[in-house]
């Protein structure tokens, strides 16, 4: 009976460990707005994201570029392979915290969460301070 039992509670810890790989956020993501595709990565043990397609890449026949960095040196860079989504550990329940998230559009860098709401559900959220205000966007895994 103990040995039925080992195997019952190992079974289920498997199961639970493959349950919860599948809701990682690695992959290929899009916006609600659908103005790009972003590749979430893992490098050591935190996750990151970069801007791996845009909607509309080119402004008057050249790459968008990183106009609205407060760093002037950056101003330079294409926002296509930039990485935008830096140093998210892991928390607890599917959620990814303690990373930052930089808006290309405003040139601010906000701290961010990720957390898996489905398979290939995600909701991202930016903000300032404390995670109670700030900006959501829902994204949708494409790959």
């Amino acid at each position: 009976m103990k040995k039925h039992l080992l195997t019952l509670v190992a079974l289920m810890l498997f199961s639970t460990v493959a349950w919860a790989q599948k809701l990682s956020p690695v992959g290929i993501w899009t916006n609600e707005e659908g103005k790009a595709r972003f590749e979430i990565y893992q490098s050591g043990n935190k996750l990151h994201g970069k801007i791996i397609q845009l909607k509309e890449p080119l402004r008057n026949g050249k790459p968008k570029l990183d106009e609205n960095n407060p760093d002037k040196k950056l101003r330079n860079r294409p926002l296509q392979g930039m990485v935008f989504m830096k140093d998210f550990k892991y928390d607890d329940g599917n959620k990814w915290d303690d990373g930052t998230i930089y808006d290309p559009e405003s040139g601010k860098t906000y701290s961010c969460y990720m957390k898996m709401t489905g398979k290939d559900k995600m909701e991202v959220k930016g903000y300032i301070g404390i995670s109670l205000i700030g900006r959501t966007q829902n994204w949708t895994r494409v790959e």
